[in-house]
């Protein structure tokens, strides 16, 4: 695979990914800083409580489209080049979820990158993402926990992928796609680690509890 078109493919990724949509939406609507209120996350669950489920659920589509546009459309720039279009789209795919999470524009900070590893999915596997969102709405609907169904969604993907990549999820040609399907939702729940604490410890809040309207301190106890 061209080393050029690995780096490229993954440094375009990446600043595609570190657009901080909800960050923008909430500052250009309400001059709110979403890292200051709720939970102080810049995604779509943090962005509908200060913002209403209307522009929670814009955040949700643009987190999710500069996920899926970089993964579909940047390894098309390398056709003819000595490289897999598969083993591009995982590399675009995990820069822009590396960009949500750790975005150069907000101190290497960021999301938790369900949104984008999402749109990112349904360029990598739709079957997978399939899995992955069928996990989400079972846990979701059940619990009403978003970290959660995030949670055991990214893992539901997981386990489809290295079942789906048999005999060699790990091969020559399979190898790219096969490391995405574990790095992303290692990732995935590695940003939802104090949900998961707080889900131990029962102090984790259900979507859709009642709040204020427009909350102006960060809840260290709110789901992300």
């Amino acid at each position: 695979m061209s080393s050029l078109a690995v780096s490229v493919t993954l440094l375009a990724g990446y600043f595609a990914g570190s657009i901080p949509f909800g960050l923008l939406l909430a500052r250009a609507l309400k001059g709110v800083d979403l890292r200051t209120v709720g939970s102080g996350n810049i995604g779509a669950t943090n962005a509908s409580r200060a913002l209403g489920t209307k522009w929670g659920l814009v955040v949700l589509v643009l987190d999710a489209l500069k996920g899926g546009l970089p993964a579909i459309l940047l390894p098309r720039l390398w056709t003819g080049d000595d490289v897999s279009l598969q083993q591009l789209t995982a590399v675009a795919g995990l820069g822009a979820v590396l960009g949500h999470m750790y975005s150069c524009w907000l101190g290497f900070s960021g999301g938790k990158g369900v949104a984008t590893s999402i749109g990112v999915l349904l360029a990598v596997s739709p079957w997978g993402a399939l899995t992955t969102f069928a996990m989400f709405v079972v846990v979701f609907a059940a619990t009403r926990f978003v970290s959660l169904g995030s949670v055991l969604g990214a893992i539901a993907f997981s386990v489809h992928q290295m079942i789906a990549l048999q005999p060699a999820p790990f091969g020559p040609e399979t190898w790219p796609v096969g490391a995405f399907s574990l790095i992303v939702p290692a990732l995935v729940i590695w940003k939802h680690r104090s949900n998961l604490h707080r889900l131990f410890k029962g102090q984790e809040p259900r979507f859709g509890r009642s709040r204020s309207k427009a909350p102006t301190s960060v809840e260290p106890g709110a789901a992300s």
